[in-house]
């Protein structure tokens, strides 16, 4: 991808009509004994970015093809553009954009030809050079489908829910498989779509990615929502503390260390310690102290504000990418 992403001529204006994109109100959704979705409810404003933000299995993409009329709720409302998603199906999708997280894209069409065929299926579409301008896959307009690599179909797949010209733009799990420059043009490209006047919703389990694009976002697991809001809002609910973080040591236990001043809870990242606390210097001083008492010393010490991590964490116990 480019450095720079170019701007897309010809975007659509949002909508002169007043109200949410998105209503979701206790939508449920089951496969067989499994509870997909577990009576969630959400808002999207127009015009902002709004991420579903959870690990896989959580619940996001059944909740989105929900929204786009690709899975029926078992009950629930929802609403999309102020339609019924069961109702109204077919007219959501001439408005909406979508890019699926795993999609099948037909192998003996080249990238110029598949883009003109979607355009195809719409009452309103653009031209489509400049779409695969922007998503990088210019020298790649003449290529079968079949022979691009796993992040080039990833931005294809971005590039074809553009075509129509959308006021709402679902992307499930966009930047799966980008290399980190190319993630970083993507997030270019939907900052762009923003300011064009579209709305977004977006599923991922990147943590910087919610933080760095989301307007609000929704934390999802097990098919329920846990915390809702800005990313500062839905930080500051859980904690007002500082995380000092180091290796895990195993000959310091966490009674020990619940016990240092300032300390409010001690939790566990992978192999790190982490020691949320409203007294940085006191607690450091005291993790000190008793590294040095067992003849040991924390690696990798460092100081920072909770995140979303954190959130989550705290919410259920476990890192949000386990």
């Amino acid at each position: 991808m480019t450095a720079t992403t170019p701007d897309l001529p010809g975007a659509r204006v949002a909508s002169p009509s007043m109200g949410p994109v998105i209503e979701v109100v206790d939508a449920r959704k089951a496969f067989g004994d499994v509870q997909a979705v577990d009576g969630i409810s959400f808002t999207v404003e127009r015009g902002e970015i709004f991420g579903l933000l959870g690990p896989n299995g959580a619940g996001k993409t059944t909740t989105i093809e929900m929204l786009e009329g690709l899975s029926k709720p078992d009950s629930g409302v929802l609403r999309v553009l102020g339609l019924d998603s069961r109702k109204d199906a077919t007219r959501i999708k001439q408005r909406i954009g979508v890019q699926l997280q795993t999609a099948a894209l037909y192998p003996h069409l080249t990238v110029a030809e598949i883009m003109e065929l979607f355009a195809s299926f719409y009452e309103r579409s653009r031209p489509t050079g400049p779409i695969i301008e922007a998503l990088g896959l210019t020298e790649k307009r003449r290529a079968l489908t079949r022979t691009l690599s796993g992040g080039q179909q990833q931005r294809l797949s971005v590039a074809l829910a553009l075509v129509n010209d959308p006021e709402l733009v679902f992307l499930d799990e966009p930047t799966t498989g980008m290399d980190p420059a190319a993630r970083r043009s993507l997030w270019d490209l939907i900052e762009q779509m923003k300011r064009d006047g579209r709305s977004i919703l977006m599923t991922t389990h990147y943590m910087e990615e919610a933080e760095a694009l989301c307007d609000h976002l929704a934390i999802m697991d097990h098919g329920k929502i846990l915390e809702t809001g800005t990313v500062e809002e839905i930080i500051s609910r859980r904690f007002t503390e500082r995380a000092v973080q180091f290796d895990a040591l195993d000959k310091l236990d966490d009674a020990h260390m619940g016990h240092f001043p300032g300390v409010t809870k001690v939790a566990h990242e992978g192999e790190l310690g982490l020691l949320y606390t409203t007294d940085v210097p006191a607690t450091i001083g005291a993790l000190l102290e008793a590294t040095d008492a067992l003849g040991v010393e924390p690696t990798n010490l460092t100081i920072r504000r909770p995140s979303l991590e954190d959130v989550f964490l705290a919410l259920t116990g476990r890192a949000l990418r386990e």
